[in-house]
Parts: structure tokens; C-alpha cells; sequence
């Protein structure tokens, strides 16, 4: 929970935002074209409007890359940490 679900591309809940936005429809019909739940329409829409970004950025692609990054970060901490212990045992065995 409270998790974003990769099930949807950032892409789409943008695309699905506007097309709630334009039609000026209820949740549950834009809901009903898209094949999704108003619920998560829902809450593309708070989230879109909370974000207030610039119509070219898109909050969802900013939270899948702020995922993606962090995921990279430990990745290269794990890295770093392999590294160094690697470079202690090397210097340890010219002693």
C-alpha cells in the first residue's frame, strides 16, 4: 500500500487524466472507457493536481524515475561497499 502500481506506464495516468479533464465526465465513466478503477483515477487526478506541475512534466514518470533512481543508488552503494572490501584485502595481502 501507498506504493505506485507498475501495472499502468506513467504515460497512461497522464493520458487518463487529460481525457477525465477534457471530457468533464464523472470518475466512474472516464473509469469505465479506460478499463481501470475510478478509484486509481481518483487518485491520478489528486496526485496530477497536487504535483500542480507544468503541463509538459509528468508527476507519475517523476515518482517511476525518483523509484528507479533509488533503486540504482543502493545498487551502487553495494558496489562501493564489494570495492572496498576488496581493496582492504588486497592491501592487507602486500603487507
Amino acid at each position: 500500500m501507498g506504493h505506485p502500481s507498475p501495472k499502468h506506464s506513467a504515460e497512461f495516468k497522464q493520458q487518463a487524466v487529460r481525457l477525465y479533464r477534457e471530457r468533464g465526465v464523472t470518475y466512474a465513466e472516464t473509469a469505465r472507457e479506460l478499463g481501470v478503477d475510478p478509484g486509481s483515477l481518483s487518485d491520478w487526478v489528486k496526485r496530477a493536481d497536487a504535483a500542480q506541475a507544468p503541463a509538459e512534466d509528468n508527476p507519475f514518470q517523476m515518482a517511476e524515475d525518483l523509484c528507479r533512481l533509488r533503486r540504482e543508488n543502493e545498487r551502487l552503494k553495494r558496489e562501493s561497499e564489494i570495492l572496498l572490501k576488496a581493496s582492504a584485502f588486497f592491501a592487507s595481502r602486500q603487507l
